[in-house]
């Protein structure tokens, strides 16, 4: 590893819980510099607060057009150095001012290109397969559609329901994401 800890930017839209795996990873390679979200009162948010850590509020509302908001929220984060952008429950799509500034993981609740979009879960279990799972991937420009970078498998329970199957869902996904930025601090070809 070069460089000191992967400083990361956290993008969160609820309750943090993604992000709270990597607050919590030991002697992780990597560090929550700066946490930002587009609405107020995220549980995400309030959980960088507790540990000290810079927070924004980027809110689409705010801005004329979604071009305003995602110029607005490239200022946001060109405001702290950081080496990695991590999309954690952000439901929102990045456009091309941020994408073109700064390198973004994702991770996502189906084993994509399978379910892509806001409901990879409820998706999943209405079109009745057995085994669906998680995915970390690079953004691109389009909906859960960049490059994978690491896939979970989880197997459908019979009387799985959208809530019992995304929490199994969401334990493989903050372990995957933690080995995902932990690999990546350590090899950084990807800069």
């Amino acid at each position: 590893m070069s460089g000191g800890p992967l400083r990361l930017a956290v993008l969160v839209s609820g309750s943090g819980t993604n992000l709270q795996a990597l607050l919590d990873a030991p002697a992780a390679p990597f560090e929550v510099v700066v946490v930002g979200a587009d609405r107020e009162d995220t549980g995400g948010v309030e959980r960088a607060r507790a540990r000290g850590i810079p927070t924004f509020v980027c809110r689409v509302a705010d801005h004329p057009d979604r071009a305003g908001w995602d110029a607005a929220l490239a200022r946001s984060l060109a405001t702290h150095d950081v080496d990695l952008v991590v999309s954690a429950g952000f439901m929102k799509v990045l456009g091309p001012q941020v994408l073109a500034a700064h390198r973004v993981v994702n991770t996502h609740p189906a084993l994509l290109p399978s379910f892509p979009g806001a409901h990879g879960v409820r998706d999943a279990l209405a079109h009745g397969v057995r085994v669906t799972g998680c995915t970390c991937h690079w953004v691109d420009a389009g909906v859960d559609t960049g490059p994978v970078i690491d896939q979970r498998a989880v197997r459908v329970e019979d009387g799985d329901t959208v809530e019992t199957l995304h929490e199994r869902i969401k334990v493989q996904e903050r372990a995957m994401l933690v080995e995902v930025l932990t690999r990546l601090a350590s090899d950084r070809s990807w800069r």
